[in-house]
């Protein structure tokens, strides 16, 4: 065997499994992160113990926004693809304003009855 046969066996390189999208899964983290942390954080203040009404809730649900962003900002470069972040990110968005919109109404929907 001389030392071209085995150069012809190099396998192709195979593509990374996270592509660098870094500007737009920064971007998506960024934007759609924090509304979706704001979501979150308002769905806690309406669902969370004692209600939207509890005592010192607001200074627990304020402080709360910066830690749950800085969760959703580190795992969007997780995603495949900067699109892909931000289809999902832009779903959730979507889904916790809904049930922000919905949890809202609900005393009003409820004294209807």
């Amino acid at each position: 065997m001389d030392a071209n046969a085995n150069t012809a066996t190099v396998k192709p390189q195979k593509k990374p499994a996270i592509h660098p999208d870094w500007w737009s899964k920064t971007l998506a983290g960024a934007v759609l992160g924090l509304t979706l942390a704001f979501a979150v954080c308002g769905l806690f203040a309406w669902w969370g113990p004692g209600g939207i009404s509890a005592p010192n809730k607001v200074q627990f649900v304020m402080w709360m926004i910066t830690p749950l962003w800085l969760v959703i900002f580190s795992l969007v470069y997780l995603f495949h693809t900067g699109m892909r972040a931000v289809l999902w990110l832009l779903a959730a968005n979507v889904l916790a304003y809904l049930l922000l919109w919905i949890s809202r109404g609900m005393p009003v929907l409820l004294s209807l009855s």
